[in-house]
């Protein structure tokens, strides 16, 4: 945990058959970690990057801290192993070989000991093989080099919320509202009418309110396609969410980013 005050966030929880609010404050003392691995910045959840290429662990550093996650650099499977079991970190950025080594023995010695911290594995071994050993070993997501460092900051924070969310029952972003156990969604009130595939993109998008996300997290995390021959998939159907959010057009409550992908106003 953090030594400072990071937020108060409501909630609607599930307690036994009941639902109560829940207001969360994150705060907590500070951890010390072996010389070996930085000292732990200021700020918000730590991410702890395990990467032996120090340009590619400068980049990530430093688009992770420019989205508010302070970031540890470790450079060895060993010292990397050491700072995720005796540190705070709140998810885990894992190369699958460092200097030679398997990361995925980090992931494997974590959850044979009950640790459950939430890790990416970035890796050049691609194929479809490769990625279910990543997660038959632990990993919770798997991301191919080359890649983009804003979606992969965008994977990490969906990793570090998904632990927060667990237990969470209904989404709200502005207008919108999402009951995930009747899996209704109204706005303003008013029931919007959703297929469940419909629902599902979604429900992508309010856990990750005013966030970008791009075509390829939409295909891989929503319809569980590989390829971008599928990208038409998409735009179709968030122009079909979009008309039923609003048939009057008046108000764009998904967002196109240009060339990049769309985002859901936190706004609205």
């Amino acid at each position: 945990m953090l030594s400072r005050d990071v937020g108060v966030i409501v909630v609607t929880m599930r307690n036994g058959g009941a639902f109560v609010n829940q207001h969360l404050t994150m705060n907590g003392d500070r951890s010390s970690f072996a010389a070996s691995v930085e000292k732990e910045p200021p700020g918000g959840s730590v991410v702890l990057v395990i990467e032996d290429d120090s340009d590619l662990a400068e980049n990530i550093r430093a688009d992770l801290e420019a989205s508010g996650h302070p970031v540890q650099v470790a450079a060895t499977v060993t010292e990397g192993l050491h700072a995720a079991r005796f540190g705070n970190a709140s998810a885990l950025v894992i190369d699958r070989i460092v200097h030679g080594e398997d990361g995925l023995s980090i992931i494997e010695a974590l959850r044979s000991e009950g640790k459950s911290t939430p890790a990416l594995i970035v890796s050049g071994l691609g194929s479809v093989e490769e990625r279910i050993a990543g997660l038959k070993a632990g990993c919770d997501d798997y991301l191919v080099k080359p890649f983009d460092i804003r979606e992969l900051t965008a994977r990490v924070e969906a990793l570090m919320r998904r632990g927060e969310d667990m237990g969470v029952v209904r989404l709200r972003v502005g207008d919108l509202e999402m009951d995930l156990i009747e899996r209704t969604v109204r706005r303003e009130g008013e029931l919007v009418d959703l297929v469940p595939k419909e629902f599902k993109l979604l429900e992508y998008f309010m856990r990750r309110p005013g966030q970008t996300v791009t075509r390829a997290m939409l295909l891989e995390d929503v319809w569980n396609f590989q390829s971008p021959t599928y990208s038409n998939i998409v735009d179709v159907q968030i122009g079909n969410l979009r008309r039923k959010l609003d048939p009057t057009d008046n108000r764009r409550f998904i967002a196109s980013v240009r060339s990049i992908g769309f985002k859901l106003n936190a706004n609205y």
